[in-house]
């Protein structure tokens, strides 16, 4: 099994140059005394259609040629791998079909939406969004694309890492990131990104309790799901599985996994709304999460804190706000 390294995650970044935005590595007095160490936080909410997923989507669709261009692409996701991809494929001129849980959030269908893409819903609970994107796929001739296990989504995933080492302030290293789990394309894709600027540095993932996958596999050396029905706020990351080659990575580049509560992603919420002035969705301030609540084994050093998306419905921040 062929995995990318530091060389394809910088071929993606010249890539992505003039898509994506630099998005900003913050530092907060009030985090910094929460936590007992200094906090750099890397703000996803702030890139472009509001999450991490450009990056990986973009540097996909770059790569497909003209005959895979005009047929277009299938993807499934609960909402910001869609945003990510239907933004690409406009970018990019091809067409774009979504298979999307039937309880996205509004805010997520709409961004999809307005990029041109056309959505199929699906209940979660009772359908595959596998199947249901392989037969699209085989009726429209169409390229399916990951949301995470995927050579060349892990690497354009790989350049928020990249811009965080560029970032980094200090002549001291950072000794922590902290950085959510979903399928694991993004803390896969980071952590060689970081580690090869770092080789010391500790990398943590933070998962939601009921969908600890990661934490699970890692400590039992082997793939495991999630049982059905489990439920989470934090709808980001509710990945069936570790993907064959983010699982790969993360058994060689992981120290650990924090496991938060959905209490603990909306303390997060309404931390970084209040003190850092970002909006973050539930799953996109996961890490903050881990952090605040002493999921993890937090360093005396500095660490870095990955917030990866903003796409939250009003009312559902205007509930966790309300607090």
């Amino acid at each position: 099994m062929s995995l990318p390294d530091i060389h394809d995650i910088q071929d993606a970044a010249a890539r992505l140059k003039g898509i994506v935005t630099t998005t900003p590595l913050l530092r907060n007095d009030k985090l910094d005394e929460l936590v007992g160490a200094p906090v750099y936080v890397k703000c996803e909410p702030l890139q472009v259609t509001g999450s991490f997923k450009i990056r990986g989507a973009y540097n996909r669709l770059c790569r497909l040629s003209a005959e895979e261009r005009e047929k277009g692409v299938v993807a499934f996701s609960s909402g910001n791998h869609a945003q990510g991809v239907a933004r690409a494929a406009r970018l990019l001129g091809m067409p774009a079909v979504i298979v999307m849980p039937e309880d996205t959030p509004a805010i997520k269908i709409d961004g999809v939406k307005a990029d041109g893409a056309d959505i199929v819903f699906y209940d979660r609970f009772s359908e595959s969004r596998e199947l249901i994107a392989e037969s699209l796929t085989k009726k429209l001739g169409a390229v399916l694309v990951p949301s995470f296990d995927d050579f060349h989504i892990i690497a354009g995933q790989g350049t928020c890492g990249l811009e965080i080492a560029e970032q980094w302030p200090l002549e001291t290293p950072p000794a922590q990131l902290v950085c959510c789990v979903g399928g694991g394309g993004l803390i896969s894709g980071v952590s060689l990104a970081v580690r090869n600027a770092f080789p010391d540095i500790e990398i943590f993932g933070a998962e939601p309790a009921d969908f600890d996958d990661f934490d699970r596999s890692l400590k039992a050396g082997e793939r495991l799901g999630n049982p059905a029905g489990a439920r989470s706020i934090c709808d980001a990351l509710l990945s069936e599985r570790p993907g064959e080659m983010t699982f790969a990575i993360a058994r060689e580049q992981l120290t650990g996994i924090g496991r938060i509560s959905d209490d603990d992603a909306r303390d997060a919420v309404r931390f970084a709304f209040r003190n850092l002035k970002i909006v973050a969705e539930p799953g996109g301030a996961a890490a903050l999460a881990a952090v605040l609540a002493g999921r993890i084994p937090v360093s005396d050093g500095p660490i870095v804190v990955v917030l990866t998306g903003g796409n939250i419905d009003a009312r559902q921040m205007s509930d966790i706000l309300a607090v």
